[in-house]
């Protein structure tokens, strides 16, 4: 009928993204392409998608190292954004012949017929963390590197070095028996590693700060208290996770982190492999660290440890381990109460070592005592403690409820 307002078609756009441009196609909700899929110069790409995208439509990316860029540019401009999770996009589009434009048009088409698996979008906040624990990661790493070239040297010659650490200055002695290019490159991964050693401080002592600062300041009062965490770790699985709301269960949060055991499965015959390492490997990683912790610091981790090393290799154990711990992660989280297996006591020691990992900056202006106050009343313990006293001959005193009331007066329970 003439004069009648025409129909809004619903587009089904994709994104094939590379690193210096993307290739965009689309797609009717039929499968029918209704806009070729061309080559857009990411210096480019703000221009095109403000002129040719329409508020109505619905695009698909797919989960790759400068994704998150280009979803926070198509996300104000159309109905919806989809980040794809490349694995699985590929497990269920096997195209014989691959090119670019074929890749974005089947991906617009499984996007048209809602078969797209998707990822998590994290929020800038997390983001920003885990590019932050990448960082450090990728530092501490080349560090290690540094350190077995230097110790290669020192055992290729059979130095010997006094007791302490090796590369020290004062523990140097040993290298003025080196000559010509050894010396010299030994000279050149003593300064890398100086400065190397200097960039990893400087991003610990960044999360450092923001364990105390909203929005990980929160969760942080809970992960502190389970035994075996510290501020890098800590931080750490709170960037893997994101949200622990996404995981309805702690089985789901251990299928996350990789460390559940495979298996394989011919006929009748079920076979055990090792854990699946799918998920983030930084969590993996973390919850091993801790649980290395953990099974020496702890007695409760330490019996269930020697229990399954009777049973196990110790490395199985050990991932064994780390995975009943990430179950306590994922209760203390979810519930938001306290480590069941510690008394008042012994989770305000665990807040006591947390304080004394963050300067009086970062613990905004807080003393200890105040500092570890603060977080027994957030958990809502130990009003009765006065002092932290495991270790008789070095007791720790704590600020009265009253002090921190008067500090803080937002901390009064409500009525």
């Amino acid at each position: 009928m003439e004069g009648a307002p025409k129909a809004i078609v619903c587009r089904y756009i994709a994104l094939d993204i590379h690193k210096h441009y993307s290739v965009v196609g689309g797609v009717n909700r039929d499968g029918e392409e209704i806009l070729e899929a061309c080559r857009v110069e990411h210096g480019d790409l703000e221009r095109w998608c403000a002129k040719h995208l329409l508020s109505c439509d619905r695009v698909v990316i797919e989960s790759t190292t400068n994704a998150w860029h280009v979803y926070d540019l198509l996300e104000p401009l159309v109905e919806k954004v989809l980040v794809a999770n490349p694995i699985k996009v590929k497990q269920i589009a096997c195209a014989r012949v691959k090119t670019d434009k074929k890749d974005t048009l089947i991906l617009a088409r499984l996007l048209a017929a809602n078969l797209v698996p998707t990822v998590w979008v994290p929020p800038v906040h997390v983001r920003e963390l885990r590019q932050l624990i990448s960082q450090r990661r990728k530092l501490v790493g080349m560090h290690t590197q540094v350190v077995n070239r230097m110790h290669s040297v020192s055992h290729r010659h059979h130095l010997g070095h006094p007791r302490g650490k090796r590369f020290e200055e004062k523990n140097m002695g040993w290298r003025e028996k080196l000559e010509g290019m050894e010396r010299f490159q030994l000279e050149l991964d003593l300064e890398t590693k100086k400065y190397l050693k200097g960039q990893i401080e400087r991003i610990t002592e960044e999360l450092r700060r923001m364990s105390h600062e909203e929005p990980w300041a929160e969760s942080m009062l809970y992960l502190m208290q389970i035994p075996g965490f510290g501020v890098v770790t800590g931080m750490t699985v709170l960037a893997a996770i994101g949200d622990i709301a996404r995981f309805d269960t702690p089985k789901r949060l251990a299928g996350y982190s990789g460390l559940v055991p495979g298996v394989e499965q011919s006929g009748m015959k079920l076979r055990g492999k090792g854990i699946t390492k799918e998920g983030r490997r930084e969590l993996r990683w973390a919850m091993v660290e801790v649980a290395q912790r953990a099974v020496k610091a702890d007695p409760h981790w330490k019996r269930l440890f020697s229990s399954l090393e009777g049973r196990m290799h110790r490395n199985q154990a050990i991932v064994a381990i780390a995975r009943h711990l990430l179950t306590v992660v994922w209760s203390v989280l979810t519930r938001k109460t306290s480590y069941h297996h510690y008394s008042d006591e012994r989770i305000a020691y665990k807040y006591y070592t947390w304080s004394w990992q963050l300067n009086e900056a970062q613990r905004k202006g807080l003393t200890r005592p105040q500092f570890v106050r603060y977080y027994l009343m957030k958990l809502g313990i130990g009003s009765k403690l006065q002092r932290v006293a495991l270790d008789p001959k070095h007791p720790h005193r704590l600020a009265s409820e009253a002090e921190m009331l008067a500090l803080m007066p937002e901390l009064k329970p409500p009525e």
